[in-house]
């Protein structure tokens, strides 16, 4: 498989991880097809892993090579991690702040960014999207990354990233589409509503990875970045949705643990 991979360019390269990671979205978003609920214990320990997914790849696949590569350019390797991580963090907060949207399971008095008129399916697709834009550049990134040929960037690392990224897409994409089939929306159109939130995440990784290629001086800025992006988005949504209903939480806890060690497990055995 990586000598497939290794066929195409960095941006190709990016293009296709993340039309996977899209992909599974899709593929979440297609229980819908096939039962109108989910499990609740299910669910937030499907999201639960997702955090630990996201933040085990925040590390071993963006932190840490942003820092390796910032001390081979020469750079101050903290001061570099930090502008990049806390950039990150910044930037979803500024999204955040702005964008209308609403999280699964709230009313609409609930929702989030500059008030709109839109509709509830519209703003529960912007929610999921804003947790994705992080995670497509985060792939793009570590493709861009492999073309500059230092230790720390692998092709396996980027497809690491790739595969953990695409396993916690998938209740992502289910999250969208059983609120809205319970609340009487078609299967078909849920199915559609919960796959388009993943479409985000070919185009942030194209830039990423095009970003990167024509300027590798920032390259350790934008690991660290996405990182950020990436640690913010589990802090702000995804462990408080899994650990909402405190009865689930000892169970929600054991997995993020396991995605965390499923995502290393994947990081350091192909990266």
């Amino acid at each position: 498989m990586i000598d497939l991979i290794q066929q195409f360019d960095p941006v190709t390269q990016a293009l296709i991880a993340t039309l996977f990671t899209w992909g599974v979205t899709a593929a979440g978003a297609a229980l819908v097809f096939f039962t109108s609920t989910v499990n609740q214990r299910f669910m937030d320990s499907m999201l639960g892993f997702a955090a630990g997914v996201m933040i085990a790849a925040s590390f071993w696949s963006l932190l840490a090579p942003g820092i390796q590569m910032a001390e081979r350019l020469g750079q101050i390797p903290w001061l570099t991690a930090v502008i990049g991580f806390m950039g990150g963090g910044i930037f979803m907060r500024v999204t955040d702040r702005f964008l209308p949207h609403l999280h699964p399971g709230l009313s609409m008095d609930k929702r989030e960014g500059v008030k709109t008129r839109w509709q509830r399916s519209t703003l529960l697709v912007l929610a999921i999207t804003l947790h994705n834009i992080p995670e497509g550049l985060a792939v793009g990134v570590a493709f861009g990354a492999v073309a500059a040929d230092l230790p720390s960037a692998t092709i396996g690392g980027a497809m690491a990233l790739a595969i953990g990224i695409g396993i916690q897409n998938f209740p992502e994409g289910t999250a969208v589409a059983m609120p809205l089939r319970r609340e009487g929306m078609s299967k078909r159109k849920s199915f559609f509503m919960g796959q388009a939130s993943g479409i985000v995440e070919p185009i942030a990784g194209v830039i990423g990875a095009l970003f990167v290629l024509k300027m590798q001086g920032i390259l350790p800025y934008a690991l660290c970045f996405a990182a950020g992006a990436m640690i913010f988005v589990v802090v702000e949504e995804l462990i408080p949705e899994s650990q909402g209903r405190y009865e689930n939480i000892d169970l929600v806890t054991m997995a993020t643990m396991a995605g965390f060690s499923v995502m290393m497990i994947l990081d350091v055995s192909l990266g």
